[in-house]
């Protein structure tokens, strides 16, 4: 980390640290330890305007949501696609179809990749039952959300669930600190103390403050604390969606934000460490909200495909005389387009005949086709994966 770069930045300070890195080299170098936040910047009406846009695409967002009958039904492929985007942006890749299929696999056949990803699935779910129940977010339920989401991984320690207490480097190829892109403030008091001053600026329901602009600053005071061992980036991403329901901006979590930084990774990177070498607010909002507004058209987009999909499902039904138990597993579809009879019948409530027999029925149709995956005999729905699958249009 270069000294010079971070050495007069009017958000945070260098503070001198000491040890031994991974190469097992004595290193006496500096890290970046952030002020607390405060108010929010001065902002150019440029960038105003890229909040105010963003603002709205949240507001069709949550308006569309309100039209769904059961709009959890249309958080779990949204959430899905969020988790396997999230992180392959941190090294862990599982094809998405393998994460729609997860539900219907036997545990032992699903790679370790793919747990992980599902981790987050967990730690998503978790986190959107706290917030929906319009509980804080607190650093209990971040560390909470942590342990969850290294289970059964190599970052599953002693120190999972746990603000780290060692000192943690970013971006360093040879594995010494002081080659380092960026390094976060040491671990232990000083740090948990700046997670807990970012909770408290968090709850705060200071009206004045953009809602857009909030999310921004939270995400970037989080990322540079680096309060985790591992997984910040997956919790971070994850931080944005729960602000904004804990916000009331959105009722459901049915916002992806990963893909479109995941493209943008590099820029996302510098800009963040921008914000801590100059303390000007202003790109990174920008880019924040750009990357807002694009993600919640996508994510509208999708879900009115999908209800788009559910009315021609209707359509093809009543064309054919179908109806009860067969219209029943074709809503079902559009929030799990992997299903075998074992979690229909369990899910529905159905007799396994009945379940097989309108599985049959959906075939025939060609709204469902017969899918082999690892352990299991499944069936799959492929309009349904291919609009959560088709990449961003942004």
């Amino acid at each position: 980390m270069e000294r010079s770069r971070f050495a007069s930045s009017p958000v945070g300070a260098l503070v001198p640290i000491a040890g031994t890195d991974g190469r097992g080299e004595r290193y006496e170098h500096v890290a970046f330890a952030a002020h607390p936040l405060s108010r929010p910047p001065t902002l150019t009406t440029s960038t105003w305007n890229r909040v105010s846009r963003a603002n709205r695409a949240l507001g069709r967002l949550q308006q569309g949501s309100l039209l769904v009958i059961n709009p959890g039904l249309l958080r779990q492929p949204t959430l899905r696609r969020e988790a396997q985007s999230t992180s392959a942006l941190e090294g862990t890749y599982a094809p998405l179809e393998d994460v729609l299929a997860a539900d219907v696999m036997q545990g032992s056949d699903r790679s370790a990749a793919l747990n992980e990803v599902l981790n987050y699935v967990t730690a998503a779910e978790d986190g959107f039952r706290w917030v929906q129940q319009q509980r804080p977010i607190t650093s209990g339920l971040l560390c909470d959300l942590h342990q969850t989401l290294v289970r059964d991984t190599s970052a599953d320690t002693a120190e999972a669930g746990r603000i780290r207490r060692i000192q943690v480097v970013i971006g360093s190829r040879g594995g010494r600190v002081t080659d380092a892109r960026f390094i976060p403030m040491p671990g232990g008091s000083q740090l948990e103390a700046g997670v807990q001053d970012l909770m408290t600026w968090m709850q705060s329901d200071d009206p004045d403050v953009d809602p857009i602009v909030a999310t921004a600053m939270a995400h970037y005071q989080f990322e540079t604390l680096h309060p985790f061992n591992d997984g910040n980036g997956r919790i971070g991403r994850l931080l944005i969606v729960l602000q904004l329901v804990g916000l009331g901006v959105l009722s459901e979590g049915l916002l992806s934000v990963s893909p479109w930084f995941e493209a943008r990774r590099d820029q996302y990177q510098d800009l963040l460490a921008d914000v801590s070498a100059t303390g000007d607010w202003n790109a990174w909002v920008s880019f924040f909200a750009n990357g807002i507004e694009a993600s919640a058209n996508d994510s509208a987009e999708r879900i009115r495909l999908l209800l788009e999909l559910q009315t021609q499902y209707h359509e093809t039904l009543r064309e054919n005389g179908a109806r009860g138990a067969v219209r029943d597993i074709s809503d079902v579809l559009i929030g799990r387009p992997y299903v075998n009879i074992p979690t229909l019948r369990d899910s529905t409530g159905l007799t396994y005949q009945a379940v097989s027999n309108a599985v049959r029925k959906l075939v025939e149709l060609g709204i469902l086709e017969q899918r082999n995956v690892p352990g299991v005999m499944a069936f799959r729905a492929p309009a349904v994966v291919d609009i959560i699958s088709a990449p961003s249009a942004a």
